[in-house]
């Protein structure tokens, strides 16, 4: 009997632990539940908070670069808008110009025509020095008068650049190499031109030299006392020589 008592009492003692843990599971477990849904819901609200300053970290950012091209882009249309003011005011320059143009090339054509039969009359009346150059010049701008594709300032500066060509004859002395018909023979000679004052030649042997004549429209034959300054001439137009005084007969207009 005291063993069974014993016994008993040992079981007694040792299932009383047993019973307060499982009593302090069933208390402790939907605690921890709870818990455990309270941290899940944390979290949750934890990812959408986060995920709400991201939104707003990209709205903004994208708030400010729009507001930053909203700022380039009405810098540009106030540029945009100085530079239409100023073609529209170019536009009506050029339009401007146009109509004076027409006007001025109605009363510049009559002009011209006369600038270029007048540079014909000074080729025909003048020392007869490159005549073929100068009359296809002259010719050329005849024909450049009678384009339509050509404005009025560009043939007026043509005919302008002929008259600057004619003025520099007159103050130049130049050498150059032709055909001179002369006797009824046409030989290949020098031409030696001094300004408009004087034009002369010499055969290429060097034992003929002449000169052209303004009163008899003819070359002249001269004697041969003209040979080596006629010569001395020719190498200094060339660039051969130095300038040398040059003793030689001229064209005397008449009064």
């Amino acid at each position: 009997m005291k063993k069974m008592f014993a016994i008993a009492a040992l079981v007694a003692v040792m299932s009383g632990p047993l019973v307060s843990a499982y009593a302090a599971e069933d208390v402790l477990e939907p605690a921890l539940l709870e818990q455990a849904r309270s941290d899940a819901s944390a979290v949750s609200s934890q990812a959408k908070i986060d995920s709400f300053a991201e939104a707003v970290a990209r709205d903004l950012q994208s708030y400010r670069t729009t507001s930053q091209r909203l700022e380039s882009l009405e810098i540009y249309n106030l540029q945009l808008q100085k530079l239409i003011d100023s073609q529209q005011r170019e536009i009506a320059s050029i339009v401007r110009q146009t109509e004076e143009i027409e006007s001025i090339e109605t009363g510049a054509l009559p002009l011209m025509i006369e600038m270029t039969s007048t540079l014909t009359d000074i080729v025909e009346l003048d020392v007869p020095f490159l005549v073929a150059e100068r009359e296809r010049r002259i010719e050329n701008l005849a024909s450049l008068i009678d384009r339509a594709d050509v404005t009025a300032g560009e043939k007026f500066r043509r005919i302008m650049e002929a008259y600057l060509v004619e003025v520099d004859y007159g103050r130049t002395i130049e050498a150059y190499r032709g055909e001179l018909e002369m006797g009824g023979a046409v030989r290949t000679v020098d031409f030696l031109r001094i300004g408009r004052v004087g034009l002369y030649y010499q055969t290429l042997d060097g034992e003929e030299s002449g000169q052209w004549n303004s009163q008899r429209k003819a070359f002249e034959r001269l004697d041969d006392s003209s040979r080596r300054p006629i010569m001395v001439g020719l190498r200094v137009a060339r660039k051969q020589s130095p300038p040398e005084l040059l003793t030689l007969p001229i064209n005397v207009p008449e009064v």
